[in-house]
């Protein structure tokens, strides 16, 4: 008789990997060179990495704070430095990047030997960071774009282009198991668990679509006395509703976990201009971009408060922006409460 010890977790002998989707879909296109599924294999291979050397932070004597800060004053973590190395790297050898940017990085990172590339890409190698130490799930965003002239040199004017150009937008949740959400157009988002038996990211939420209301809003309570009234209005009637019950306060402090649960349960998450920072905290390229275009693939809609946070067009590659987005629901009656407000 077999002990509990003994018993095995069964394996799918056909399972469906991410790199099956992927590859699914590009013989489906007689025009694709492939150049396309290496950038995502490489993206697959950078979350594995920082996947496993999360898992071992709280163990490994090198993750600790470090004395410098990065180029937008955020403080690194030795994870934050590592996580950067690994998409950088990854890409790099793809050789299909021409220029990235990263949260990391006070510049852009322009790819000598792939001046010819046909994409580039904006990411946050290691989103929520400060919530290390304290066992927090953390992630990874990333967005792509295609180049617009091959011929001319690379260059960060590649990348100070609109959300609404983006060809493909992600993200990697680091918490009790490793998912990659992935949109890659046509209105289709995916969802894939890391299997860390045999090493492939399986597709365990096909087609994701973000309900159109939720009962739950996410936001940093901590900065209440420095909204506007537009967003106190707001938040004031979820909390005290003229009909029904309160809705639910979430908020982790990782963006990507409170995007992540926002998809999956509905709702919104807010994080608006204030009179402490004026243009909001989050960045546009990195952060705001890409889960924009991953919620509005899913069904869901993302605002500044005033309009389609995709149409921002970038004039800095750190650039920041107030932020609202979840279900289509959601943000629309907080774009209401702005218009009541006007001027906030």
């Amino acid at each position: 008789m077999e002990s509990g010890h003994d018993k095995l977790i069964p394996t799918a002998s056909d399972p469906i990997t991410m790199t099956r989707v992927i590859m699914a879909s590009q013989r489906k296109n007689p025009q694709a060179t492939g150049d396309f599924t290496l950038i995502l294999n490489s993206i697959q291979l950078a979350c594995k990495t920082i996947s496993t050397a999360v898992r071992r932070a709280g163990i490994n004597r090198l993750i600790g704070t470090l004395t410098s800060e990065n180029s937008t004053g955020d403080t690194q973590k030795k994870l934050d430095v590592l996580s950067n190395d690994c998409f950088v790297n990854a890409l790099k050898f793809s050789t299909k990047i021409a220029v990235m940017a990263s949260e990391e990085e006070t510049d852009v990172y322009i790819v000598e030997d792939c001046q010819d590339g046909k994409y580039v890409i904006a990411f946050d190698p290691l989103d929520g960071s400060s919530n290390i130490d304290v066992n927090v799930s953390i992630g990874s965003i990333f967005g792509v774009w295609r180049r617009n002239d091959v011929h001319a040199p690379a260059s960060r004017a590649d990348l100070l282009r609109p959300g609404n150009e983006i060809i493909a937008a992600g993200y990697c949740v680091y918490g009790s198991s490793t998912q990659m959400v992935l949109a890659l157009g046509g209105n289709e988002v995916n969802g894939y668990t890391l299997d860390p038996s045999i090493g492939e990211f399986i597709l365990t939420h096909p087609n994701l679509r973000i309900p159109a209301r939720g009962n739950y809003y996410s936001i940093n309570e901590g900065n209440t006395k420095f909204w506007d009234e537009a967003i106190t209005a707001y938040v004031h009637s979820k909390k005290f509703p003229e009909s029904g019950n309160p809705t639910s306060l979430r908020y982790v402090g990782s963006m990507v976990s409170d995007v992540h649960r926002t998809i999956i349960y509905g709702g919104v998450f807010l994080y608006p201009g204030d009179k402490k920072a004026p243009n909001g905290k989050l960045r546009v390229l990195y952060e705001v971009f890409p889960l924009s275009y991953v919620i509005e693939q899913a069904g869901g809609k993302s605002s500044t408060g005033h309009g389609r946070a995709l149409d921002i067009v970038p004039t800095d590659i750190h650039q920041r922006s107030p932020v609202v987005m979840g279900s289509a629901a959601e943000v629309e009656l907080v774009e209401d409460f702005y218009r009541r407000f006007p001027g906030q």
